[in-house]
C-alpha cells in the first residue's frame, strides 16, 4: 500500500515537472515570435554563406519573425551563391534588411547585388558599395564573351533595383563602369533607404514602415520586438574559413609535402595521413572559390616531378622543374583565363606566401634528393661485399617487403625466402638488389650486438 502511494506521488511530481517544462518551452517559443533576427556575413560570398542565410530565413519564417537584419561586409564572391541568396531574399515572407556595417565595411561586387535585393537597404557611416564590373584576368579576353557577361549582370541588377524602387540607372553603371559610392552618395542617389549609426538607429528609422514581401504587405512593428542573433554554427564557420585563397594554397602545400614525405619513408603514416587530410580540405576549398584549374594542373605536375626526382640519379633537373611548376601554379591558382563574374572580388594568393611556400618546398626536396643521391651512390663506393652478413633492424614489418634501419639510414628490404618478419626484429643482409636489401631473419640465438647495427 505504501509503495503504491509513493509511486503515485512520484508520478504526480513527474507530471507537474513535465508540464512545467512544456509551459517554459511554450513561453520561450512565444517570446521568439515577432522577433528581429540578426545574422552576419563577413568575407567572401560562397555556398556556405548561402546555406547559412537559407537556414536563418527558414527559422525566421517558422517563428513568424518581424524582420531579418543581415549585417554585411564583403568584397564579393561566387555568382551562383549570390544568386541563391538573392532568390531566398526575394521569396522570403519575412522582410530582410541588408545592412552594410560596421564603419569601414563594404558591399562590393556580389555585396552590391545583395544590398539592392534587400527589402530594406541600409549602410553605416564610413562604408561604401559598388565596383561590380567584370574583370578579364590572365590576358586578352574575348570581347563577345565579356559583352555577354556584362549585359547579363547589368540586366540582373537593373531588374532588382526596379523591383525595389531604387536607382536602376546607377546600379547598371556600377556594373558597366565599376562605379563605387559612399553611404551618403548612396542615400542621395536612392541606392539605399537608410543611413544608420547602429542597429538601434536602423530599427528606429524603419519602425512602422510598410514592406512588400512575397506574401503581401507587412507593417514593421519593431518598438518592443525582441532580438535574436543567429550566428554561423561551428561547421559553417569552419567551412567558411576554408574559402580564403591563402589558406587553400597552404593546405595544398602541406598536402604535397606530406605525400612526398610518406613516399620517401613508407610506413611513417603521420605525413601521409596529414597530407591526405590537407589535400581533401584544399580541394573542398577550391570547389568554393573561382579556381583556375590550369593552376591546379601545374601543382599536380609539380608533385609528379618531385616524385620522379626521387626515382632518378639525383641530378636535380626534375626537382628544379617541379619548383618552377609549383611557383607558376600558385601564382595563377585563382586567376582564370576568362572574364571574371561581376559578383567576384579580385582573388589571388599573396605572392609572398607563394614565394615562401615555394622556397620551403625547394628546401624540402633538396634534402630528400640529397639523401636519395647519397644512398644511390653508396654501393659503388663500398661494394656489395660491405653489406653481406651485416645486421639491420626492421622498422616496418617485412611482408615480405618493408623497411629496415641500417647504418643510420632507412632502406627498402625484402626477405629472400618470403617469410614475414615483425617490426623491431633483427635481420641479416644476404644480398642487394639495386637499392633494396635482401635479408633473412636471424637464427635463434644469433648475435644482435650494437656493433652490427645502429638505431
Amino acid at each position: 500500500m505504501r509503495l503504491r502511494i509513493r509511486v503515485a506521488r512520484l508520478s504526480a511530481i513527474g507530471l507537474v515537472f513535465l508540464l512545467g517544462l512544456g509551459l517554459v518551452a511554450a513561453a520561450g517559443a512565444q517570446e521568439q515570435r515577432g522577433a528581429v533576427y540578426i545574422a552576419e556575413i563577413q568575407g567572401v560570398i560562397n555556398p556556405f554563406t548561402a546555406r547559412y542565410l537559407d537556414r536563418v530565413l527558414d527559422d525566421a519564417e517558422a517563428r513568424q519573425a518581424q524582420l531579418v537584419v543581415l549585417k554585411l561586409d564583403t568584397p564579393g564572391g561566387l555568382d551562383s551563391s549570390m544568386r541563391e541568396m538573392i532568390q531566398d531574399i526575394l521569396a522570403s515572407p519575412v522582410p530582410v534588411a541588408v545592412y552594410v556595417t560596421p564603419a569601414g565595411a563594404r558591399a562590393a561586387s556580389a555585396g552590391l547585388f545583395l544590398l539592392i535585393a534587400g527589402h530594406v537597404a541600409a549602410m553605416t557611416p564610413g562604408t561604401n558599395t559598388g565596383a561590380a564590373h567584370p574583370v578579364g584576368l590572365g590576358g586578352d579576353v574575348d570581347e563577345v564573351m565579356m559583352s555577354k557577361v556584362v549585359n547579363d549582370a547589368a540586366a540582373t541588377i537593373r531588374a532588382l533595383a526596379e523591383e525595389r524602387g531604387r536607382n536602376a540607372d546607377w546600379a547598371e553603371r556600377a556594373v558597366r563602369q565599376s562605379e563605387s559610392i559612399t553611404e551618403k552618395e548612396a542615400l542621395e542617389l536612392n541606392v539605399v533607404d537608410v543611413v544608420a549609426r547602429n542597429l538601434d538607429d536602423l530599427l528606429q528609422q524603419i519602425d512602422g514602415r510598410t514592406i512588400r514581401t512575397a506574401q503581401g504587405d507587412k507593417v514593421l512593428d519593431l518598438a518592443t520586438a525582441p532580438r535574436r542573433e543567429i550566428s554561423m554554427n561551428l561547421a559553417e564557420r569552419f567551412m567558411h574559413l576554408l574559402t580564403d585563397p591563402n589558406l587553400a594554397f597552404i593546405l595544398l602545400t602541406v598536402g604535397t609535402i606530406g605525400i612526398i614525405a610518406e613516399l620517401y619513408n613508407p610506413g611513417a603514416l603521420f605525413p601521409g595521413i596529414t597530407g591526405v587530410i590537407a589535400l581533401i580540405l584544399a580541394f573542398l576549398s577550391l570547389g568554393s572559390l573561382p579556381t583556375n584549374w590550369a593552376g591546379v594542373a601545374l601543382l599536380a605536375l609539380a608533385v609528379g616531378l618531385f616524385i620522379a626526382e626521387l626515382n632518378t640519379d639525383g641530378t636535380g633537373i626534375l626537382g628544379i622543374s617541379a619548383v618552377v611548376s609549383f611557383l607558376l601554379g600558385g601564382l595563377i591558382l585563382f586567376r582564370p583565363f576568362r572574364p571574371g563574374s561581376p559578383a567576384l572580388p579580385d582573388m589571388r594568393v599573396d605572392p609572398w606566401l607563394v614565394g615562401l611556400a615555394t622556397a620551403a618546398m625547394a628546401g624540402f626536396v633538396l634534402v630528400v634528393v640529397t639523401q636519395v643521391a647519397r644512398a644511390r651512390k653508396a654501393p659503388p663506393l663500398t661494394g656489395v661485399e660491405h653489406y653481406m652478413g651485416q645486421i639491420a633492424q626492421v622498422r616496418q614489418a617485412l611482408c615480405p617487403t618493408g623497411r629496415v634501419w641500417f647504418e643510420g639510414q632507412s632502406w627498402f628490404a625484402r626477405t629472400q625466402s618470403g617469410v614475414e618478419v615483425a617490426e623491431g626484429q633483427s635481420v641479416r643482409i644476404v644480398g642487394l638488389d639495386g637499392l633494396t636489401l635482401i635479408v633473412e631473419p636471424l637464427e635463434q640465438g644469433a648475435s644482435t650486438s650494437a656493433d652490427h647495427f645502429s638505431r
